[in-house]
């Protein structure tokens, strides 16, 4: 049976976005959304550049309401945002197994371009790491 997997953060316009496209990278039988409790107008542009770096395509995404999901049910629910700074949305649809893999917000970054572009790659980098893990320990093995 397909796994379904929804992740969740505040503006869903750069980690959850990073985080869905290497899940669905990693297996396509996979089923993951995206989603903030306040979206963004678009996904941001750097990572959609740091992305295609990583061969993935995400230019046709774009940030979706949490609300759109609540009727739905999921396997997985993964909030991705960084405790220290903010509120981790909470999901109160139907869902098999909560679970939070933080990130920093890359769109934070300060600096000079390259500076703040080293941020995005170094998060994106994380985000592939921590989501292959929890895909090899939780999907792939069940």
């Amino acid at each position: 049976m397909k796994k379904r997997i929804l992740i969740l953060c505040t503006g869903n316009s750069c980690r959850s976005q990073m985080a869905e496209g290497f899940l669905k990278s990693f297996d396509g039988e996979l089923e993951v959304y995206s989603a903030g409790t306040k979206p963004s107008n678009q996904v941001h542009p750097k990572v959609i550049q740091v992305m295609k770096e990583a061969g993935i395509d995400l230019s046709q995404n774009y940030p979706k309401m949490v609300d759109k999901f609540l009727n739905e049910s999921f396997d997985y629910v993964i909030t991705v945002c960084d405790n220290a700074k903010e509120t981790c949305p909470v999901f109160i649809g139907k869902v098999g197994k909560q679970l939070h893999i933080g990130f920093e917000d890359p769109a934070e970054a300060a600096g000079t371009e390259e500076e703040v572009f080293a941020v995005f790659r170094k998060v994106r980098d994380e985000i592939k790491k921590d989501f292959y893990e929890f895909y090899k320990k939780e999907i792939e093995t069940k």
